[in-house]
């Protein structure tokens, strides 16, 4: 397994060892061993399947009071994947990293808690898998607008299929008190 650092503090690109044969191929997709040698969680309490059609657009979401950490994939397709630090004082609040990820190649992104998460897809279908450290709290699910100008994120697309709830999200404003705190949250 490759764990590649990112510009983000805490925000790490895996890269599972993949076997290919004339059958197909394999690899671990999850191993708690390995990913305790590197300083990663280990124990996910839900594992979430997300389908999405081409041009939609998911995103940035995070919850508050019971943060989520996210292993990444996408396992059919292709995406544009997002990770924004959103913790109020950190010394990266406000950047972002954006990365690709298809079928083509087994890799994973982990996203710690206190980031936002989001993702746009480029082909006509794409499967996300996603492992999460805490469960979907409904009443605790916050979000930032996607197309801030603050942030300034690049995404490959002007007007996206997104969700009402999605288009509704205000900007990245330190001044919001539904927002993560450096000092308050772990990576």
């Amino acid at each position: 397994m490759n764990v590649i650092e990112t510009s983000l503090p805490g925000v790490l690109v895996i890269e599972p060892k993949v076997f290919h044969d004339d059958r197909g191929f394999f690899y671990e997709s999850f191993n708690a061993e390995r990913f305790a040698l590197h300083g990663l969680p280990t124990e996910f309490r839900q594992d979430n399947h997300s389908r999405s059609c081409s041009g939609v657009l998911r995103g940035l979401h995070y919850q508050l009071h019971r943060p989520q950490g996210k292993l990444v994939t996408c396992v059919r397709g292709s995406i544009f994947d997002v990770v924004v630090d959103i913790r109020v004082g950190s010394p990266t609040f406000g950047r972002w990293r954006a990365e690709v990820f298809d079928e083509a190649l087994a890799r994973y992104v982990w996203v710690p808690p206190g980031f936002a998460h989001g993702f746009y897809v480029l082909s006509p279908v794409a499967d996300v898998i996603y492992k999460c450290t805490d469960v979907y709290v409904p009443d605790d699910e916050h979000g930032v607008l996607w197309s801030d100008p603050r942030i300034g994120i690049e995404w490959p697309v002007r007007d996206p299929v997104t969700s009402a709830k999605d288009r509704a999200y205000q900007g990245l404003d330190p001044a919001r008190t539904d927002l993560p705190r450096y000092d308050c949250i772990s990576s």
